[in-house]
């Protein structure tokens, strides 16, 4: 019993009536311009990054090349470096640069 009516009321129940249907689907002309004003954003931010990259490599290169940065000479005092007995690695302190000059 239930299979037929299935069979006879489940194509009527699937169409959609006449009346639910709309004659014509209507336009939605409210957002149109969206798509122009979203290719200016892109066009603007991808200038914006690439005048970005330009500027911090530009910053980048002004920063390497610019002058070499010397250290100061140290004063000669005569207290510094006293020592009364060398140590057991050599004449300079075990943390200090080697000096060429001893």
């Amino acid at each position: 019993m239930a299979q037929f009516l299935r069979q006879k009321l489940g194509p009527m129940l699937l169409r959609p009536s006449a009346a639910v249907q709309p004659k014509q689907i209507p336009k939605r002309t409210f957002s149109s311009s969206a798509q122009h004003e979203d290719a200016e954003e892109t066009v603007k931010w991808r200038n914006i990054t690439i005048l970005g990259y330009i500027g911090c490599t530009l910053l980048g290169a002004y920063t390497l090349i610019g002058g070499e940065h010397h250290n100061e000479e140290r004063p000669e005092y005569s207290y510094l470096r006293i020592r009364n007995k060398e140590f057991p690695w050599g004449p300079d302190g075990l943390f200090e640069y080697k000096d060429e000059h001893h």
